[in-house]
């Protein structure tokens, strides 16, 4: 076996677990997103009767979709010996490996322009799509009732907003302390608690080598998949030669 012969082996196999893979994740992103409730009795003791699982649905199925795709055309590109889909198998990989790394370098270099970008998005959101788009509403929810915080920034991203002209200026019960409804704009000041972005960077930080490591290694997978992809399309050129 040539060593042509053996690279586009090993593109086609690594490309089918990727779609292996994608597969399991759309799979499972579809039963969460459809039955939470049995996902969570599979969990048995590591699951929380309060934690909502359509976010981590709706997230596996787009990473799932992705990824099949990706798989897909790895796949076909080796085995047809097609230049043309090889170029856009290294293409997207390149493009996906340049995001990563520079939402890397701004996350860690310019934390507060991050913020700002994220605080762009998600304060609109909080204003005028909280308690009334059913999915927007269950992810906040979710992620202020297990992080134990209070819209991004604290609780004043939901003075003035559409949630709290309709409940009569109560706020979400994650705002406050006692955790209850109703949760008055000072009950929330007194109670102080602080703001999602906040807790998800100390998460980060707590965790900082596991999240590098994985960072790492997917980044390591996707320069070997840039490197064995243009191998394949460079001996292409030889052959046609």
């Amino acid at each position: 076996m040539g060593c042509f012969t053996f690279v586009k082996l090993m593109m086609v196999l690594f490309n089918l677990l990727i779609c292996l893979g994608g597969l399991t994740l759309l799979a499972m992103g579809i039963w969460v997103t459809v039955d939470g409730s049995s996902f969570l009795q599979l969990l048995g003791p590591f699951s929380s009767q309060n934690m909502q699982f359509v976010n981590v649905g709706f997230f596996c199925i787009a990473i799932g979709i992705l990824l099949v795709l990706l798989g897909l055309l790895g796949c076909c590109g080796a085995h047809k010996e097609s230049k043309c889909l090889l170029l856009t198998f290294f293409s997207i990989i390149l493009i996906i490996f340049i995001a990563e790394v520079a939402a890397g370098v701004v996350a860690l270099a310019y934390s507060s322009f991050a913020e700002g970008i994220l605080k762009a998005w998600a304060t609109p959101t909080l204003q005028n799509d909280y308690g009334q788009e059913p999915v927007v509403t269950k992810i906040w929810n979710t992620t202020m009732t297990e992080l134990r915080c209070c819209g991004f920034t604290n609780y004043t991203d939901f003075l003035g907003s559409n949630f709290e002209e309709e409940n009569g200026g109560s706020l979400p019960p994650s705002c406050c302390w006692t955790n209850n409804a109703p949760c008055s704009p000072g009950e929330a000041e007194r109670s102080a608690v602080q703001g999602c972005f906040g807790h998800i960077l100390e998460v980060l930080k707590t965790h900082a080598n596991i999240v590098g490591g994985v960072a790492a290694g997917i980044g390591v997978v996707e320069i070997a998949a840039m490197i064995v992809s243009m191998y394949l399309y460079c001996r292409l050129d030889k052959r046609v030669s």
